[in-house]
């Protein structure tokens, strides 16, 4: 080992026995914060790891393994047409009614698959933005005006953080497409079978995970009176169709796991310093909710920022920044810093920070993040003033 080495180890040693040297056990906020990351945790584990997660990981491992390369590559390859690849990548919300977690197996999966980085990354940014149910309930619990806004935005949004993406590492981009050309191999079974199966497997994660937007009769609560119904319909077709792969199902299961290994403890790490930080809705951490209320007071530079930063850093699952939001607006949040974190917040956490990371590396991971923070809060800033 050389001397710089022996220094550095020293140093994090050093570091790491002051930390537990002055940890402030027993201290009421610190030992709240702590309880509330556990609970957090545990929350996560029994709500989202079996019901989004699994389903999500199936999915990837089998975009892996029954989907052709060419076809990924021809639809959003970074030689495929800008306008179908950002269209059907923007889109994708509008399907996946998934938080920013449990897009990242797909997302995993398309890359691997040689998907662009413009397209991979709209479909990153879009998965749990563009969601047509978090929508309408923005629309029917803080007004259309915010409710059009998120829409507007969430899906410009997307194209423009794929565009942006593909300009600044065009040069890599650029490698790929020289390397992009490959023999496309003949289909092992018909195309209409493919997306019945991948048709049901979305269908397991939509309706196992649809909650109910409000107390009054209406479609989606009908839906969501019948979704173990439906969910218990897709799993029965998905089981049937997959009886027909028989000869792939080792490999599907081999992809699946490896997706869950890479993706998992990163995430489960990611919410427990989430939890220790920011705490569940209605409890606190170590960051005050008063504090943060009082930080998104207002319509200015600062409130807006301040509010993409803190959506960016917070977890959201599907559909939970809405009471959230509410709660913000009656405690004075101005309307410019509410579009910022709805536009920050759901596609970004810090435990998705942490998988995007060991996905494309820390140089793009900063660059999205900055990306969806800038951008939120230069719209926030534009609503505001409006």
């Amino acid at each position: 080992m050389t001397a710089r080495t022996h220094a550095k180890a020293a140093a994090w040693t050093v570091a790491l026995f002051l930390i537990c040297y002055f940890l402030p056990v027993g201290k009421a906020r610190f030992d709240g914060a702590l309880l509330e990351a556990f609970h957090l945790v545990r929350w996560y584990a029994r709500e989202h790891v079996l019901l989004c997660l699994v389903p999500a990981f199936a999915i990837a491992g089998a975009i892996a393994v029954f989907v052709r390369q060419g076809a990924v590559m021809r639809y959003l390859g970074p030689k495929a047409p800008k306008a179908l690849a950002y269209g059907v990548a923007a889109v994708s919300g509008s399907v996946l009614a998934v938080c920013s977690c449990t897009v990242l197996p797909l997302f995993a999966g398309i890359s691997r698959m040689g998907a662009g980085l413009g397209p991979a990354t709209a479909f990153l940014y879009a998965g749990p933005a563009v969601n047509v149910l978090a929508i309408i309930l923005t629309a029917r619990v803080l007004g259309a005006e915010l409710g059009i806004a998120r829409a507007i935005g969430a899906i410009i949004f997307s194209v423009v953080i794929g565009l942006c993406m593909h300009l600044f590492f065009r040069h890599e981009e650029n490698a790929k497409v020289a390397t992009a050309e490959m023999p496309d191999a003949p289909p092992s079974r018909a195309p209409s079978e493919d997306i019945l199966f991948f048709a049901a497997l979305i269908a397991v994660l939509v309706f196992a995970n649809w909650g109910a937007p409000s107390g009054t009769a209406s479609f989606w609560d009908t839906i969501h009176g019948i979704k173990w119904w439906l969910t218990g319909a897709a799993l029965i077709a998905v089981v049937i169709l997959a009886r027909r792969r028989h000869g792939e199902l080792g490999a599907w299961a081999g992809e699946s796991w490896g997706f869950a290994r890479q993706i998992l403890p990163l995430l489960l790490a990611g919410v427990l310093v989430a939890g220790l930080l920011l705490g569940r809705p209605g409890h606190q951490g170590l960051i005050p909710e008063d504090w943060v209320a009082r930080m998104v007071g207002g319509n200015g530079l600062g409130a807006n920022l301040f509010a993409s930063v803190a959506g960016a850093l917070m977890y959201f699952a599907t559909l939970t920044e809405i009471p959230i939001l509410e709660g913000l607006l009656g405690a004075g949040m101005g309307k410019g810093p509410a579009l910022a974190l709805l536009l920050a917040g759901p596609a970004l956490s810090l435990p998705n920070m942490l998988v995007i990371r060991s996905v494309m590396g820390t140089r793009k991971t900063l660059t999205f993040v900055l990306l969806v923070v800038v951008m939120a809060t230069i719209s926030g800033l534009i609503y505001g003033s409006i």
